[in-house]
């Protein structure tokens, strides 16, 4: 790898590329609830109220509807909000704002206008959340056109992909799962894009072709050694 980097747990890469795209960019905010608690969103927004005041990371009620549209019209007249949803299955919630307004403003626009938003989705498997706090939905938003999904499965691939994303001048669904956070790879300390919509192959060989993504990506690898 020719830029430098360090072992970086998926968690902490998430943390990492949030403050920078804060830091680099004012018309990026991230805003949703739980962004101040470590029980909805782990440790990835640690810190970032702190340095960036509420105005810019705004915690807010449990209203994904309210707080979507929010994002969408903030979208629509120049920001570049980061909605995180912190249990995936409550954006069903969001459907309207999502579907029929963000992914279709481009096209209704004729191309004139877009919607530079970034819809955060986590994945909550694992630690008692039963079944209407952990569903894995990403295949439903996968359907509609205008909106991209990504599924990064490594925190290298995290990294370049959430800023590709925040720097995409259409929505991107970014999706995470939480079964994720405690996996560790080499990150670059600099910024860096991985172009969205581009598999990578992870092993060669000449018998099968598994094709996975997020977290069963890594099972998959397993399935390969065996």
């Amino acid at each position: 790898m020719s830029l430098k980097s360090r072992k970086l747990s998926y968690s902490d890469t998430i943390n990492e590329t949030l403050d920078y795209l804060l830091a680099t960019d004012d018309s990026v905010m991230l805003i949703g609830q739980g962004v101040k608690s470590p029980w909805y969103v782990g440790s990835t927004c640690n810190g970032l109220v702190k340095k960036f005041g509420e105005h810019r990371v705004m915690d807010t009620p449990i209203s994904e509807n309210g707080i979507t549209g929010a994002a969408v019209g903030a979208a629509i007249v120049g920001m570049k909000p980061i909605i995180v949803h912190p249990r995936m299955d409550f954006m069903l919630y969001a459907f309207d704002p999502i579907i029929n307004q963000a992914s279709n403003w481009h096209f209704m626009s004729g191309g004139k206008s877009s919607v530079p938003v970034v819809f955060w989705g986590i994945i909550n498997r694992g630690g008692e959340q039963a079944a209407q706090h952990s569903q894995s939905l990403y295949s439903i938003f996968a359907h509609i056109p205008g909106l991209k999904v990504i599924t990064p499965s490594t925190p290298f691939d995290v990294k370049g992909l959430l800023i590709s994303a925040v720097k995409d001048p259409n929505p991107v669904l970014f999706v995470d799962d939480r079964w994720l956070y405690g996996i560790s790879d080499e990150v670059p300390e600099k910024a860096y894009e991985i172009p969205i919509g581009k598999g990578i192959i992870r092993r060669k060989g000449k018998d099968v072709t598994l094709v996975s993504f997020s977290y069963a990506m890594n099972e998959t690898i397993k399935a390969g050694d065996q």
